[in-house]
Parts: structure tokens; sequence; C-alpha cells
């Protein structure tokens, strides 16, 4: 079920010092949960997680996640330029290519970071940006439905990633005439499922892949990422994955395949790293009746989107009546002009006044990064509940000047600037 561990009282405090819509992270919560997926991964010689910057990309979130001795994955050249800047280099980075500008491959070499190559065309334009490395690693798409059981998890058949086997054997064959002395395998086959079993059938299916694939190449097996998907329980009737559990299937599958060892295991998450320890904290602004009863508030999809986007759910409280019944029927909506700018639809709530702190839970992973401009709504803050118990602002909210400023090649520029310092 969604975290629960932060109080309202938090809430509150940190509602008392910033000004709302703002995302909150527990740092402790954080760290907990880095240590937690290390552990289960302990019996690994080899093992690390590579934290998926897209999901929180927030310095001081990734400073703690390099402390507790996680990498970055990177997909953009802004995301390597923060991983620059924070200090990971070389294995610390994995860089997972996907229709990138050549020129970012040249940038991930410089870095020395792990290319995760997503097409068999990759191969030539990494050969004369950056060159190829002793060690790369390719995406597995294997087509069709992935299933566990009878229960269909995911369609890669309809994903726009990854090699086809036949495609991974003439890769391999070319990257090992180019230079290449090992490699390693990428598949991203289902997204956040909480069913413990999907890390072990796709360690399954790319170990298994990566022996086939050493014997028919000649290369040397290195590893295999397992990137993302493991998921996290957004409604309340769910249970959390065991990731303890999933880090023994995974290590007995392991074994079955490479009983000599040897082989390294990577993981990319995000969600399931950060999306728990985070919040949107909001305060309900307006109420509204009419074929429906509408609680609008101070945040809309520019500060969250997965509602609006996906239809995601995201479990609601209000400050101070998480006991109370859940008696009212609302919508709760946003200031967008688009009528999918809600966070919840017909959701059963306690009575919501204007005034109430009202809390979205789930929100560290794909919040703020998924965040826009649209409507000229502008970006919140983000604050990070410390260990010690204090509240650290670690990213400003957006201000018209921020909005504007990409315009300064505009003839009118200055009337801007000086509406906006009038406005101030």
């Amino acid at each position: 079920m969604p975290n629960f561990s932060c109080p309202d009282t938090v809430f509150e405090q940190a509602a008392q010092q910033f000004s709302t819509p703002f995302h909150l992270y527990s740092e402790k919560g954080i760290r907990e949960r880095a240590r937690l997926l290390n552990q289960a991964f302990s019996w690994c010689k080899d093992y690390k997680e590579y934290f998926a910057v897209k999901a929180l990309p927030n310095p001081s979130i990734l400073r703690i996640l390099k402390e507790e001795g996680c990498g970055v994955d990177c997909s953009s050249e802004t995301e390597l330029m923060l991983a620059q800047g924070l200090g990971f280099s070389g294995n610390e980075i994995m860089f997972s290519a996907n229709a990138m500008p050549n020129d970012e491959f040249t940038y991930a070499r410089k870095l020395g970071a792990t290319v995760n190559l997503d097409d068999i065309t990759h191969i030539d334009i990494l050969k004369s940006h950056g060159g190829i490395p002793e060690c790369v690693c390719c995406r597995y798409n294997p087509g069709g439905s992935f299933k566990i059981g009878t229960f269909v998890m995911g369609n890669p058949g309809e994903a726009k990633y990854g090699f086809t086997y036949e495609q991974l054997r003439e890769g391999l064959k070319k990257l090992k005439e180019y230079g290449a002395t090992s490699f390693g395998l990428h598949a991203f086959l289902s997204s956040n499922t909480i069913d413990n079993a999907y890390y072990p059938t796709l360690a399954r299916i790319l170990l298994s892949c990566l022996k086939d694939l050493a014997n028919e190449t000649g290369l040397t097996p290195a590893f295999v990422n397992l990137s993302g998907g493991i998921g996290i329980p957004y409604q309340p009737q769910q249970e959390a994955p065991d990731v303890m559990k999933i880090g023994a299937e995974v290590q007995r599958v392991y074994n079955d395949i490479f009983p000599e060892g040897g082989i390294g295991i990577k993981t990319e998450l995000g969600r399931w790293m950060t999306g728990p320890e985070g919040w949107l904290v909001t305060h309900a602004i307006h109420h509204k009746d009419t074929y429906r009863h509408y609680i609008g508030l101070d945040a809309c999809a520019a500060n969250l989107m997965r509602p609006a986007m996906y239809g995601a759910y995201h479990h609601i409280t209000v400050c101070g009546k998480r006991n109370a019944p859940c008696d009212h029927i609302y919508d709760v909506t946003g200031s967008l002009c688009e009528n999918n700018d809600k966070f919840a639809v017909e959701r059963p709530l306690p009575e919501i006044q204007e005034g109430d702190i009202v809390v979205i839970h789930d929100t560290g992973a794909h919040g703020y990064s998924m965040g826009y401009n649209y409507n000229g709504r502008l970006r919140s803050s983000e604050v990070l509940w410390t260990e010690n118990g204090d509240f650290r602002l670690i990213r400003r909210a957006e201000t018209p000047k921020d909005y504007f400023s990409t315009l300064d090649i505009d003839e009118f520029y200055t009337d801007f600037q000086q509406i906006v310092e009038n406005h101030a």
C-alpha cells in the first residue's frame, strides 16, 4: 500500500515554511531503500544499481544515492552533464541510447560510461562517435508478448526499444570485429509491476541469451542489466514487491545458468527507489458543485501529470483527516484548461474545505521530472525532509522570469522583463 510513514505533522510543518505546491522527499526513506536493494543483491560480487535519473533528476537526491553506492542511468546530454557535475564517471554511469543525437555517444564515451546500444545501426554511429569500448551493452527485445504464467505483463513487440535476437547475433559479431571483447545484455519488458516473479523471469531470459550469444560470437559474457520495471503499490489494497525475495530468486536463476559465477547483475530502478518517498503537498483553494463535486488544488497536471496522462492512481489524504470517514465523493482537479487535469475522479474522501492541506502520495518518481509549462503554469519547488528532521529547499519554484528567459531573442523581450518586474 502507499507509504504512510510520513505523519501529517511533517506536511504541516513543511507547508509552514514553503509555499505550496511542492514535492517533499524523505532522505531517510531513500537511503533505507537503497540499502535494502543492495542487501538483496549482495550475493553478486559485481552488482550495481544505476538509478534512472529521469525519475528524479535532482542533484541533492543523486548525491544521497551516490553515497549509498548507486550509479546513474542517463538517457540524454543534460543527464550526462548532471552526472558529471556530481562526480559520477566510468562504470558509475550507464548511458542508454535511444534515437540519440550522435554527439551524445561521444560525450558518454568521454565520461567512460557503459554504453547501452538500442539498435544495430548504433554500432557504426558509436564507432565514429567516441569509439567502440572493450565492453559494450546491447538492449534485447524478444518481441511478442511477455508473459509470466498465463498473465501478459507487457508487449515488447509493440515497443520501440531493442535488438531482435538475430540482430544481436549479427551486431555482436560486428562489435567484436571493431574491438569489443565482452558484452552485457539489457531488457525492459514490463513497467511498474509488483509481481515478485518479474525480475527472476527476466533474469532467466537474459542470462540464457547471454550464454548462447557468448557461445555464438566468441565474446566474453560480462553482465545482464535487469533495468527497471519493479513497481510500487500506488493503491491501498496492493502489496509491495518483496525485493529480498526477488533478489534470492534471481540468485537461484543465476546459479542455474552460470553456476561458475563471474557474471554481473545491474539494475536501473527509479520508481521503486524514490517513488514512495515523495509527496506532492498542496492546498485546497476552490470548491465547486455542479453535476459533480469538485475540489480545486493549487497544484495541477503541470506538477504531476501521471493521472492526466495515464489515468494513473495516486492516493490522496487530507491533513488532520486521515481517520475521518471518506463519505464525500470528489473530482480533485487543477487549474489547467484541460478536462483531464484531474488527480482523482469520483474519489471517496473526507470532507475537504478550502485551506486544507491535501497530500498526493507516491510522487517521488516521475512527478516533478515530468512537469511542463502548459498554460504558462510554473514548476514547483522541491523540498528534502532530512534525516535529522529539518526541511531543506533543494530546488526553488520557477518564476515568471524563468518562463520568459528563453525569449531573450525576441525584439520585445525587454517589455516582458519590465512586466515581470512590475508584477513582482
